[in-house]
């Protein structure tokens, strides 16, 4: 944890510590210096005393979740302010300050409906709640002014207090009306709050319930019994104990229900996490806009994608956007979401409330536009994948072609002069032989045995560039022929029915001679096993045999020459070669389904 912070969270505690010891230390000096016949409950006064422990606590916890730190400073204001209900028999005799106490002992529930006003973005959103604010704030000052301008220590309801110092004149029935409809404006402020909360919850939908689930009961709760105090206060009659009561939880329970809401909202965010991992490999759209909804709670919730070559914005399904989606004074709100670079990607439609929340809706909109990044990123990825892929399969038939080319030539060029040469040198040895020239006759004996030699190399190089008997007869003829010539003894059973693609088998044949040149040179292997066959759609070749082991794709490059061969044409190879237990390889070759 940073220095810097670590400092803010000491100063904050140390503040919300300070405020509640001295909420604490003045309720029960209070409490103590009420005479006992005149005192409270210790149920009444225990639960009066908690109040501002919830503030402080809820408090310290928005100071830690809530969106700004206007949430929080409020309530520890209410817990300053809720101190001078309790205190009048403490500083009564002191005339300068009980007139300024009684000013603002209602200032608590003017912060507690600010607090109300501020959830949940912890601002003064529109221009009702400025309103609301600015009324309660002018009837606070001119409370204030009523008090310390009119008041006397009966009309007060202090009547042990020192006199008002700051009084100017004598009118108790002016500051009866004012100090009675200053808490009727309260009350009527306090109504209309709930009311407009009340209503607007059982209008919303689904997220907006979710958000603000708590605070609607409890406003409307400490609204009514504020509103039955208000009529006993100016009936001067004693408040009833049970609602007074009710009151207090109510008050308590308007921190922990903003508390809860701005947690719940925080958790909606988390859960775009997940939607980032569901989409995380561009999930097509209809998925999108399903996991968007669950995501939000918000089975409303539509997503219009931009349509580049029309122009337009339309859904999944095609369906073009129209204006009653956007308009602006429905009960909907319209997030356009964009590329770094400003580029259209789509329009987010969801419930208006949500509004509120635009941490949240910030990580929606950098989901899809990753899921938009990723999708397109993959797309290309594949794309070029796939162009390698058809890449490498052209340069391997393109090799089989010139090999086959190659060992044509040899075999109708090269092979048929020397062929032709050998056989004239013949006739030349025998004419020698008939003049009576004997030495001339072996000498071109001994040039006829380097010539078969040269033509026998120049058939096997022709054979090793592209085997006649895999032309003539496939990998069931090819391949023992191969075995045969491998120094190692191998055992074949191929049994590929029929002949297989031109492609397939003539890679199949050179991944076997590269896998017997590996035996016959690296393995010091005694025996191995070739064995091929058909299986699901798939050529599968296994070369095994009982050497040292050790073997890896990384090992050399005739295996590395074999892992090109095999993917080119989307097949994969398996090494399982632990030491001092022979290597085994197995090569999978996709079949078109015509030979499959």
């Amino acid at each position: 944890m940073a220095p810097g912070r670590k400092g803010r969270i000491a100063r904050r505690a140390a503040v919300i510590a300070v405020v509640v010891a001295l909420s604490l230390t003045m309720e029960i000096a209070g409490h103590q210096a009420t005479p006992p016949a005149e005192r409270n409950e210790i149920s009444y006064t225990t639960l009066h005393a908690l109040v501002p422990l919830v503030f402080a606590a809820c408090a310290a916890i928005a100071w830690k979740i809530a969106p700004t730190r206007a949430p929080a400073r409020l309530m520890v204001a209410f817990v300053v302010l809720w101190i001078p209900q309790s205190i009048y028999r403490v500083i009564g005799e002191w005339e300068w300050l009980w007139p300024v106490v009684r000013g603002v002992d209602l200032g608590w529930a003017v912060i507690a409906g600010i607090i109300v006003l501020v959830y949940p973005k912890g601002f003064l959103s529109d221009r009702f709640d400025r309103w609301v604010a600015g009324i309660a704030f002018v009837a606070s000052i001119v409370n204030l002014l009523a008090v310390l301008l009119l008041a006397s220590p009966e009309s007060a309801g202090c009547a042990a207090c020192a006199p008002n110092p700051y009084r100017l004149a004598e009118a108790p029935q002016l500051f009866a009306l004012i100090d009675v409809g200053y808490r009727i404006v309260g009350v009527g402020l306090a109504l209309a709050i709930a009311a407009r909360l009340l209503v607007r919850w059982v209008r919303a939908s689904v997220p907006a319930r979710t958000v603000a689930f708590l605070m609607p009961l409890a406003l409307f709760a400490w609204a009514t019994t504020l509103a039955a105090q208000a009529v006993t206060y100016a009936a001067a009659t004693t408040t009833d104990i049970v609602l007074a009561t009710v009151s207090l939880i109510a008050i308590a329970s308007i921190p922990v229900s903003f508390d809860a809401g701005v947690a719940h909202a925080r958790n909606m965010r988390a859960r775009v996490a997940d939607l980032m991992r569901i989409t995380r490999e561009g999930a097509d759209r209809g998925l999108w806009a399903e996991s968007l909804a669950r995501t939000l709670r918000d089975a409303s919730v539509r997503v219009f994608w931009w349509d580049e070559e029309r122009g337009r914005y339309a859904d999944a399904a095609g369906v073009p956007i129209d204006e009653a989606e956007a308009d602006p004074r429905g009960s909907h709100s319209i997030l356009p979401v964009a590329s770094p670079l400003g580029a259209p990607i789509a329009l987010i439609r969801h419930d208006r409330v949500l509004t509120d929340n635009m941490r949240l809706l910030d990580g929606v909109s950098s989901a899809l536009r990753l899921s938009v990044d990723n999708g397109r990123l993959r797309s290309e990825v594949e794309r070029t994948l796939e162009q390698v892929r058809q890449s490498r399969q052209r340069i391997v038939e393109a090799g089989v072609e010139a090999r086959r080319r190659i060992e044509r030539d040899l075999h109708d060029g090269a092979q048929q002069h020397l062929v032709s040469l050998g056989m004239r040198l013949r006739l030349a040895a025998n004419q020698a032989r008939d003049r009576g020239i004997e030495p001339l006759g072996a000498e071109i004996d001994a040039t006829i045995a380097m010539l078969n030699d040269a033509l026998k190399e120049l058939r096997e190089l022709a054979h090793g560039i592209h085997p006649s008997l895999l032309s003539q007869g496939g990998l069931a003829l090819a391949v023992p022929e191969l075995a045969g010539r491998c120094p190692v003894p191998v055992a074949v059973d191929v049994q590929a029915e029929g002949r297989l693609p031109e492609l397939i088998e003539s890679t199949a044949y050179f991944v076997v001679a590269e896998a017997l040149a590996n035996v016959a040179k690296h393995s010091g292997a005694t025996r191995a096993w070739v064995r091929a066959r058909i299986e699901d759609g798939e050529l599968v070749i296994v070369v095994r045999d009982n050497g040292r082991g050790g073997a890896s794709i990384d090992a050399g490059t005739g295996m590395l020459g074999i892992v090109d061969r095999v993917e080119a044409l989307d097949g994969t190879l398996e090494v399982e070669s632990p030491p001092g237990a022979g290597t085994t390889l197995t090569i999978r070759m996709p079949l078109p389904k015509a030979s499959a």
